[in-house]
């Protein structure tokens, strides 16, 4: 274990760790040292084992709340105790039991981060999950149960909570940064009840809980998603692609729209794609990161060639490579409502793509377990890891993007003809 005298000076010189956590401990007292995070967060912690022998590790505070005087002479205190037969760890928990929402949700988001709570398939949550968490614990949970205390939450008290937000009790302007405005509504209010209950299971399962205390709560049933375009809005569509280049819009953003179509792709899956994980020839994508995880998921003909037309800029590994940086294409969402509003539909989003393309491939005769392998979604019946090596998946995924893209052909013509006429 790595040991040093602890002082500002050596304490501010720590660089943060590329990953996993790093400990520095002093060498003059035992037992006492500081953890420095990949974030940068430095805390003093002491470590020690009780009188049951098991190893115990406190954190003291954060280095630049606590001097490293304060930090030091805290953990002779502490480590005192142990020595009388004490265990702070033990006192710790039981003060954490008295933990109001708020800081329960902000050890949650701090332990997630850190990687040391694990969420689906019990691997690390992502970060653009607790993203999502954060912001419903500051724009909707605190505001509403902040202040209470975690192990007295009911379950009346958490679905009053949805009831509230659902209501829009907690609706906000749009503040300037990024994001929109918060309108609550009964989707937003679901995922907060869905987002708490998580938190509350994490801290039962970690021992800061005896119990789950809300544990039944009823979600709100949200509304389900059957928006879908129709074979005539699928060739408007094609007519407004074609038009909408013309008239400036980024093609970058019309292939990227063109491509969720034919694959039934997720929004994010499909503008972030990386050159390396397309294999025209097996007809694959490997994505070594999904929603549901790692996925090698079938694509067709019609949507390689969307791909392989994508320019190529040096240093930019992303097939939808973006303007400036070394990024890739964000802005699909706008740019598929610029080329809606030249054809005249409403009501399509990057989901609607994706649905539309399970509509035809159901259309086509396709079962729900098919469709349910073509969109990538965790199969309960088939392994996943097999599935997508079956050729009666691929036909079934090129049939679907062939008739996708003969349906975006004839609007295109019809175009044409139009521009014949004139």
């Amino acid at each position: 274990m790595p040991t040093a005298k602890l002082n500002k000076r050596t304490i501010d010189a720590l660089k943060p760790p590329a990953e996993k956590q790093f400990v520095l401990w002093d060498n003059e007292i035992r037992g006492f040292g500081i953890r420095v995070l990949p974030s940068g967060l430095k805390t003093f912690i002491i470590q020690y084992r009780n009188a049951e022998g098991i190893k115990r590790r406190v954190n003291l505070g954060r280095f630049g709340v606590l001097t490293v005087d304060q930090a030091r002479d805290l953990a002779k205190i502490k480590l005192g105790a142990v020595a009388s037969g004490e265990d702070p760890a033990e006192d710790a928990r039981r003060a954490r039991n008295e933990m109001n929402v708020a800081e329960l949700c902000e050890w949650y988001l701090t332990e997630a981060r850190a990687g040391r709570i694990l969420g689906r398939r019990n691997r690390p949550i992502k970060e653009s999950s607790l993203a999502m968490d954060e912001s419903r614990i500051r724009t909707h949970i605190n505001p509403l149960i902040g202040k209470r205390i975690a192990r007295h939450l009911t379950i009346a008290d958490v679905e009053a909570m949805q009831d509230d937000v659902a209501k829009g009790k907690t609706g906000k302007p749009r503040t300037g940064g990024r994001g929109g405005k918060a309108t609550g509504g009964r989707g937003v209010a679901a995922r907060c009840l869905t987002t708490i209950q998580a938190i509350l299971g994490h801290a039962k399962h970690k021992g800061l809980l005896a119990e789950h205390p809300t544990k039944g709560a009823k979600k709100l049933a949200g509304n389900k998603r059957t928006r879908r375009l129709s074979i005539a809005e699928i060739e408007t569509l094609g007519k407004a692609m074609v038009f909408a280049e013309q008239q400036g819009v980024s093609p970058t953003g019309i292939a990227v729209i063109r491509l969720l179509l034919l694959t039934g792709y997720r929004r994010e899956e499909g503008q972030a794609m990386q050159r390396e994980w397309v294999n025209p020839m097996g007809g694959f994508v490997a994505f070594p990161d999904t929603k549901t995880g790692e996925q090698v998921r079938a694509i067709g003909p019609e949507a390689i060639k969307v791909i392989v037309a994508q320019p190529r800029i040096t240093g930019n590994p992303y097939v939808f490579a973006a303007t400036t940086g070394d990024g890739p294409f964000t802005a699909v969402s706008a740019c598929l409502q610029r080329v809606c509003g030249f054809a005249g539909i409403t009501g399509v989003t990057p989901h609607v793509l994706r649905h539309t393309f399970a509509s035809i491939a159901a259309e086509l005769g396709f079962s729900e377990l098919t469709i349910r392998a073509m969109l990538g979604h965790a199969s309960q019946n088939v392994t996943q890891d097999y599935i997508h090596v079956d050729e009666a998946l691929k036909l079934a995924v090129r049939r679907t993007s062939d008739e996708i893209a003969k349906l975006l052909a004839q609007g295109a013509a019809k175009l044409d003809r139009l521009r014949l006429v004139a």
